[in-house]
Parts: C-alpha cells; structure tokens; sequence
C-alpha cells in the first residue's frame, strides 16, 4: 500500500473527506451499508483512466510509471478507493479499517486514491469472521498483524536479495527496472503458489503440535526446551568486517541454525543477527541442536565460536514467539556459557534423565552398566552426559544450577 495521490480530488472525495472527519458518519450501522454501493458506483465512474497516465509527468510527487505498472501487476488491480471509500464498500467503520491496514504493517495513507478491490475484499473477510463470531475483533488484529509482520520480511528478502541478483542487465542500456517487469510477471504465480504449499504444510504440523498437547492448558502454556545460540564477539566482529563481509557471515550462520533446526525437529522462532532461537517439545531434540551447532560451527574456519543455553520449562507463545522465564533462563545461561559450550538448566537435566538421554551422574551410569552386567543385559544407552556446575546468581532469576552438557563418548 502506498500513500502516493495519483491526482486532484473529485467532488466525491471532497465529501468523503468531510465526512470522514464525522464521528457520526463512523459508526458501523444501517447508513454504512445503505450507502456502500453508492461510494463504489461513484470509485467506477471517476477511475476509469489508465493510473499510470493520469500520473502527470509535471507533478514532482507523482508516482513512477513503471512504479504504478509494478504495483498493479502485482496487485492484480488498479487504484480505485480512498481509505474511506474502501472501508465503506467493505462495511465496516473508518476506524476498524484504519486498525487493520496499521496492524498488516501498511503507514497511513490519508485520502489518497491508492486502494484496490483486493484490499475492500481483505476488510470485509476479516469483519466477516469477527461477525460470524469466528474470531474476537482483537484476536482478528492479531491476525492481520502476525501475516502483515512475516510476509512483510519475506518479501523484504525476496527483493533485496533474490530479485537483485536476478535482474542484473544482462543487455547493454536496460536498467534493473525494465528487467524486473517482465520477471515479476513470470516468477509471481509461481512464488504465490509456493507460499500457499508452505503456509499449508507448516499449519498442518503446527496443529498437530498443539492437539496432542497433554490437556487444554497445555495446548496454549506449554512445556518446551528452549534454546539460544549465540555468536561470540560479534559486536568485535562489525567493527573489522566490511558491511558485505558481515552480511555473508550472517546468513551464513542464520542459514546454517536453520538447516540444523529443522533438520532434527526443532522448530526456529526467530533470528536476531548473531543469535537465533529455536524450541523443540523433546529435550533430547533441544540438545541434539545445540550439540550439532557447536560442533558444525567449530569446523567452519570463517565462523567466530558459539555458546548454547538451553531451559526446559512451561513457555506461551504468541505470534509465533515464545515468553516466559524460560525463555529468560536460556537467554541468561547463554550469556553466561563459555565458548564452544552447551549449558542447560536443571529442569532440562531432569528431563533428559526422565527421558533416559543422559545419566544424573556418572556414578549412576556405572552403577546401571554393573546391574546391566549382572543380569546378562545391555546397558543403558545414554546420547548426553551431564556435568553440574556451580551455583551463580543470576540476574533477576535468582540462583540456578547450570549443567554443562555434552555427547556420552
């Protein structure tokens, strides 16, 4: 959504203006309806021309041409409504559109001509679910939110580093955005096909998390490893490299957290430059991850060393993320964790053991080994060892009992 005016206003507009500035003419009832096709009928007649050539070549605040060729392609839409027009033809007040468009990410745009049909069909979805009772007017905030938020960042990405290493001229005089035309035109179905298949298949494994969530508490407060990696003097780091350098290096590692994650079952919550955050409902997946870093890291010779802190413990999420002391706790052991090193909490210890991972002590291990022996068995076959640390203080979590973790040998 962009707030550039592609002309002067009508009569219509003039009046929409004035009576956006009504409270009364807010109000979501009987008048809103009565009057949504009207608006519409007069957005058809008024924006019958080409935007791109009402443009006006004098106007030094107009929009680009190409600019508007771009946005329309991939829009599927021309410019048609005003913020007040569109939120009339989709039912619904000025203000629960003005909600909406902030919560999706999109700066506001005044009366500006700048809408499509897309974006009147958008509002009225999500109204038509919070009529329906399907979802609370907060929680349909949220949604626009959490999708404004992701999608904003893939397409971030999409242009910055996909689309410019495609459009590189290829012919002598044709420029980045003549090329980016005719490629957007291709690659577009494809990628909005694509993201459909990936949003399908990661809400699919997202609720078959939650459903087999112990009872109903725990499907919203549940039990989670946490983990944070965190990269060691990268602060040092940015100021030596060379701003291209660092970024290679970052996603870099960002690519690599993510393989490694995904790979052995965690899910990633988020990067943060040189640090990234994952969880896993297992903790014996947590620790596989956290070992798999370290060691992955140590044998890249262009990768500065990596500290782990990992806690086991009841986590809410929201939006994606997750909070709590035990996202606290994992981020203090990482801080506290030296180089190369995986330190877990005592939770997580317990838990590995529960789950037979890793022996409480090294004494236990051996006394198992024996009886194993004895009575003709295998022994225990334990993937971690754990090595208490001593007590610290931790600051605004109290005292806590890091565990160095490691593979059994």
């Amino acid at each position: 959504m962009t707030a550039d005016d592609t002309g002067s206003g009508t009569a219509e507009e003039d009046g929409a203006r004035d009576a956006a500035a009504d409270p009364a003419v807010r109000d979501t009832g009987a008048r809103e309806h009565a009057a949504a096709s009207d608006i519409a009928d007069a957005a058809d007649t008024t924006d019958a021309a080409d935007p791109a050539d009402t443009a006006g070549d004098d106007d030094p605040d107009a929009p680009d041409p190409i600019a508007l060729r771009l946005e329309q392609l991939i829009l599927g839409a021309e410019r048609r409504y005003t913020p007040f027009q569109a939120a009339r033809s989709a039912g619904v007040s000025v203000e629960l559109a003005t909600r909406f468009w902030r919560a999706m990410g999109f700066a506001d745009i005044g009366q500006a001509k700048a809408l499509t049909e897309a974006d009147v069909l958008a509002l009225r979805r999500l109204s038509g679910l919070v009529e329906a009772g399907l979802l609370s007017e907060p929680m349909a905030i949220q949604v626009a939110r959490s999708t404004g938020q992701t999608t904003a960042r893939l397409a971030d990405w999409q242009i910055d580093s996909f689309l410019e290493g495609l459009t590189e001229p290829q012919e002598t005089g044709m420029t980045r955005t003549e090329i980016a035309y005719p490629l957007v035109e291709l690659l577009l179905p494809e990628l909005e096909e694509f993201l459909v298949y990936v949003y399908r298949r990661q809400l699919a494994a997202a609720t078959g998390r939650v459903v087999q969530a112990a009872d109903d508490a725990e499907m919203v407060d549940r039990r989670l490893a946490v983990g944070f990696a965190d990269l060691v003097s990268f602060t040092r780091l940015t100021r030596r490299l060379e701003e291209e350098e660092l970024g290679e290096l970052v996603e870099a590692f960002e690519t690599t957290a993510a393989d490694l994650v995904a790979a052995h079952g965690g899910r990633l919550i988020k990067t943060l430059g040189d640090e990234v955050l994952y969880a896993a409902d297992d903790a014996g997946i947590a620790a596989e991850i956290g070992l798999r870093l370290i060691e992955t890291l140590t044998h890249d010779q262009t990768m500065p060393e990596l500290r782990v802190g990992i806690a086991f413990g009841t986590v809410t999420t929201r939006m994606g993320d997750v909070f709590g002391t035990t996202v606290n706790l994992a981020a203090r052991l990482t801080s506290i964790a030296p180089k190369n090193a995986v330190l877990v909490d005592g939770a997580f210890a317990e838990e590995l053991s529960r789950t037979g991972e890793a022996p409480v002590s090294e004494a236990e291990a051996a006394e198992a080994a024996a009886a194993a022996e004895k009575e003709g068995e295998e022994p225990p076959a334990y993937r971690f060892a754990l090595q208490p640390m001593w007590q610290r203080p931790v600051r605004g979590l109290g005292v806590v009992e890091p565990w160095l973790l490691s593979r059994r040998g």
